[in-house]
């Protein structure tokens, strides 16, 4: 038999979501990008959704995680803070254990 444990991993602050693999990758894009806009697009996500994820995001963190600069004739940007990229990894590195603990779990679930 096949077994599979499934999983998702988010990081809540006062019983909302801060981070989760979505807004990760959300951040990810915008750190490439240097764009909110150029980063909803890419995901497939409307610019209002991308704005309040990070809006959501930055509120809820102790620091801001994105410097979103208004538009103009240059047009605007958009930034990842050190905290932010500290707190992408931090993530990260929580995401990959939390994985490599339940690929442990599942050689037990396997043995019977």
């Amino acid at each position: 038999m096949d077994y599979k444990i499934k999983s998702r991993i988010w990081i809540e602050a006062d019983g909302n979501i801060l981070l989760g693999e979505g807004r990760v990758h959300l951040i990810k894009a915008i750190d490439q990008t240097g764009s909110l806009s150029k980063a909803a697009k890419s995901m497939g996500m409307s610019y209002k959704k991308a704005w309040s994820l990070i809006d959501a995001v930055n509120k809820r963190a102790e620091q801001p995680v994105i410097i979103l600069s208004t538009g103009g004739k240059g047009g605007g940007g958009a930034q990842l803070t050190p905290y932010g990229k500290s707190l992408v990894s931090t993530f990260e590195t929580i995401n990959q254990n939390c994985w490599e603990f339940l690929d442990e779990q599942l050689v037990i679930i396997e043995k019977f």
